[in-house]
């Protein structure tokens, strides 16, 4: 069977045809987090069997589900609102365990571990990770909703590479403000001339400034596509934060914009509920900030998400 890449207003319909139980909910039938989350499987790449990551990481597969909270990571905070909401299933995008693969045999007699597995289990939650699945869907997920979020769909160079913009030209600064106020990032840093041209952008979010294995994959990525200026997710200060340094150092027209690993990845959270929704019907889907992490120190006070809180 092809690989199901369906429009919004559209794909609940046809999913429920295609796979029967899966747009159940909106005609008043139950769905279980099975049901969900195959239903999401099937969005997102259709029928493909794939190596994941994905898996339940609390909770049972067999439990009715009452409301569904989307959520970047799924911390103490989110998992209180998401239970204050009536919610028992929570989708999250990265883990719940503080490892890529939440592992938690190290964790066993851990304070933090035990007092947030008590709170998960107090509530009847059920958490799901949904990573892999998201990144490998015709576009990426993480992608599409931060197009939607910045509005830059239309300046996307091809649909087969969601990393390369062409933009109106502009500076180095006025893109680093541009995304502090579209994203609300607290503190945004930048390496290269901040009044450089910047018009040939690429954007690597999350760890994908990292190189994903490959340390000179963002380098190589800002050479073969000729691109001013790379937004990035998190980033290793040895790669190319210092090849950036160096070209402005010899005069050459490079810069990097760093936003961190949240901030660049949760608006695909914020934008399932959209196509989410359709599919379970009248239960409720709630998208909750997992928020920016950090808090910030400055001269003028302390910082977090660009509000002052102290």
């Amino acid at each position: 069977m092809k690989k199901l890449v369906l429009p919004v207003l559209l794909g609940w319909l046809v999913l429920g045809m295609v796979f029967p139980g899966t747009a159940g909910a909106e005609t008043g039938h139950r769905m279980t987090v099975r049901d969900v989350v195959n239903a999401i499987i099937r969005y997102s790449v259709g029928d493909r069997e794939l190596p994941v990551n994905d898996r339940l990481i609390a909770g049972s597969y067999d439990t009715e589900v009452t409301g569904i909270v989307v959520t970047f990571m799924a911390t103490v905070d989110v998992i209180r609102k998401a239970a204050e909401l009536g919610a028992n299933l929570i989708i999250t995008h990265e883990p719940t365990f503080y490892t890529g693969g939440d592992a938690t045999d190290w964790l066993e007699n851990d304070p933090v571990y035990l007092e947030k597995k008590k709170l998960i289990e107090s509530h009847g939650m059920a958490i799901w990770r949904y990573h892999d699945y998201m990144h490998m869907a015709q576009p990426d997920g993480i992608y599409a909703g931060l197009w939607k979020e910045i509005g830059w769909d239309q300046y996307l160079v091809s649909t087969d590479n969601p990393w390369i913009y062409e933009i109106p030209q502009t500076t180095l600064a006025d893109l680093a403000r541009f995304f502090k106020e579209k994203l609300s990032v607290g503190v945004v840093r930048i390496v290269g001339n901040p009044d450089m041209k910047v018009s040939r952008v690429g954007i690597l979010v999350g760890g994908g400034s990292l190189g994903l294995g490959r340390e000179e994959m963002p380098m190589q990525v800002m050479q073969q596509h000729n691109l001013d200026a790379v937004v990035c997710g998190e980033i290793y200060e040895w790669t190319l934060p210092a090849y950036v340094n160096d070209a402005t150092m010899l005069g050459l027209n490079r810069g990097i914009i760093v936003l961190g690993h949240e901030r660049t990845e949760e608006w695909g959270m914020k934008h399932m509920v959209a196509w989410l929704q359709p599919l379970v019907g009248d239960i409720s889907v709630t998208f909750i900030s997992a928020e920016e992490p950090f808090l910030y120190l400055t001269d003028g006070g302390i910082l977090k998400g660009g509000q002052d809180v102290h």
